[in-house]
């Protein structure tokens, strides 16, 4: 067994990513002072397995539909270098979206129970995720090559994730808390579109329409930075609502992370270079996912 070959393909630099929408919609339930760790644990636990499979999907689908070719300027795939079989990439892809599931019935069990017209409704958005997660680029009609990754990062990294986490803590709906949701969503987002900005050559080649090969470089930069800026802004929103304290000012710390990656995306013009900033995105959304939750609970 390829020991490396699998933790790469797992690309666990996205999981901060996954797990900040888990946790923003912890720290809106703490808040309000009906927070769990079995939920949270379970949580968590589901959503990791949901973006492994989902990057294994991913290794899989772009290799057979030719966006992982020799072009690609990122880090190497594993079954488009060979170091892992499209068989057994299959078979782990299998196993990792069963694993998905039966954590999400744990999930739903432990907080709303088996049977109730909430637990179907919530089963559907599970499998609807599991969905999205492997026909991204895998499937004989990978929406992500209609350029459609970036609506389905906004529903389930934000909406879904953040506002499904909450209701499972508290079992009420908030229109505020759609605000902290965006700002998840639209980050995840940024995340995909500096992919997609280092990408742009081989995605061209590939047939792969995404927002900045039809836009160009140039628009995916401004693009970019309207969902730091939007994204920054519906949660400083959110915090306007809430009495003032000087916690609040917590939240103000991010704006440097998010500034660091704003100036990547616009200097960096050779891939190799913008690489590393995908990383550092996804961690900025953990850390931002923290700032806020500490401002909203001290």
């Amino acid at each position: 067994m390829n020991t490396k070959a699998w933790i790469s393909a797992f690309r666990l630099r996205t999981l901060p990513l996954a797990l900040a929408s888990i946790g923003m919609g912890s720290f809106l339930a703490a808040s309000h002072h009906k927070f769990r760790w079995d939920i949270l644990i379970w949580a968590s636990l589901t959503t990791i397995f949901l973006q492994i499979f989902s990057n294994l999907a991913n290794d899989y689908g772009d290799t057979v539909n030719g966006a992982d070719s020799d072009l690609r300027q990122g880090p190497t795939r594993a079954v488009q270098s060979g170091a892992i079989s499209m068989t057994k990439m299959k078979v782990a892809i299998s196993f990792l979206g069963i694993l998905s599931f039966l954590s999400g019935l744990m999930l739903l069990h432990i907080s709303i129970g088996l049977g109730s017209l909430i637990f179907y409704v919530f089963l559907g958005f599970g499998l609807a995720s599991i969905a999205a997660a492997y026909s991204y680029t895998a499937g004989k009609n990978p929406y992500g090559y209609a350029g459609l990754g970036d609506i389905s990062v906004l529903l389930f990294f934000g909406l879904l994730a953040v506002l499904g986490t909450y209701f499972l803590y508290t079992f009420e709906f908030s229109w505020l808390n759609m605000l902290p949701a965006l700002s998840m969503g639209l980050f995840a987002t940024a995340v995909l579109n500096v992919n997609n900005i280092r990408d742009i050559e081989s995605d061209k080649v590939a047939g792969k329409k995404s927002i900045p090969v039809r836009v160009g470089r140039k628009r995916a930069v401004v693009y970019h930075l309207t969902l730091l800026v939007s994204g920054y802004a519906a949660s400083l929103t959110y915090i306007s609502f809430l009495p003032f304290t000087y916690s609040r000012l917590l939240v103000l710390i991010a704006i440097v992370p998010l500034l660091i990656n704003a100036k990547a995306v616009i200097k960096k013009i050779e891939p190799k270079e913008l690489d590393p900033y995908l990383k550092q995105m996804a961690i900025t959304s953990l850390l931002f996912m923290i700032l806020f939750g500490l401002a909203i609970l001290l």
